[in-house]
């Protein structure tokens, strides 16, 4: 468990200068540093889906995942969590909703502007909504081979050093989360806690299952998740990136089964 608090001390501390630097800088800029933010994000998630050692596993496992969060409605109860959150700490008035203010442009976006995301930037505000901040931040900092390795690690050799580079990196990420989408990114602290505590805890009875294929898999359908988040924060389309979780538990289930469809096969 101590592992995870490093990691969520980083994430905090990181959003807390974020948010002082978003203060004493303009909006302009703000914008910039959004757009810079999601392209960073963008091509870190290019970089972990290129990890995939089977295209099939990693295209299945994106589009079956995305039917299946898409009807649970995982990115409607995660925004909910992050709403409460807001009401709980009177973050409701960070800025005007992310949703209305779009249904409000609407009428003046040319259709071309509208999907390449330019007008999102023309007026010179930052898009800020704390609960769309808690879901994206939370996806990001959660979803990847470092968060299971390092929580194992942690967990049964006691070795922390994983969970710190992790933390040093989630650290500098949460800066540029916190200027680009708000206060909700430290939130995204409370679901680190709770996903790498759990891992951890689990760990001795989880890590005889993992291997590095699986390890691959899951960085791979991972990373596509991580470019989702990329292509929000820049505007150029709305994903709703939560529902696509449940893509990398389809990875783990077609990774294990793996010997038995060859058995059959």
């Amino acid at each position: 468990m101590p592992a995870a608090f490093i990691n969520c001390g980083a994430i905090i501390f990181g959003s807390m200068i974020g948010l002082l630097f978003a203060r004493k800088i303009s909006e302009k800029v703000t914008d910039s540093i959004t757009f810079a933010c999601g392209g960073v994000t963008f091509v870190m998630g290019i970089q972990m889906a290129l990890k995939y050692q089977n295209v099939v596993y990693l295209s299945l496992s994106v589009i079956l995942g995305g039917i299946a969060g898409t009807l649970l409605d995982i990115d409607g109860a995660v925004l909910k969590v992050g709403k409460w959150l807001g009401k709980v700490f009177g973050q409701n008035a960070e800025e005007n909703s992310f949703e209305n203010e779009n249904l409000k442009n609407l009428s003046v976006k040319t259709a071309g502007e509208i999907n390449s995301g330019i007008s999102e930037f023309s007026s010179g505000k930052p898009k800020k909504n704390f609960a769309y901040a808690f879901l994206n931040s939370s996806v990001l900092f959660c979803v990847g081979a470092m968060a299971i390795v390092g929580s194992f690690k942690a967990g049964i050799e006691k070795d922390y050093s994983i969970i710190l580079l992790k933390s040093i990196l989630d650290g500098f990420i949460s800066i540029g989360m916190a200027v680009a989408l708000g206060v909700g990114t430290a939130f995204s602290a409370l679901s680190v806690l709770i996903y790498q505590g759990l891992l951890t805890l689990l760990s001795v009875w989880i890590s005889p299952f993992v291997t590095e294929k699986l390890l691959n898999e899951i960085t791979g359908s991972g990373g596509v998740l991580i470019v989702f988040i990329g292509l929000n924060i820049m505007a150029i389309k709305k994903i709703k990136t939560a529902n696509y979780l449940p893509a990398v538990l389809f990875t783990v289930l077609f990774v294990l089964l793996e010997p038995v469809f060859k058995g059959i096969f």
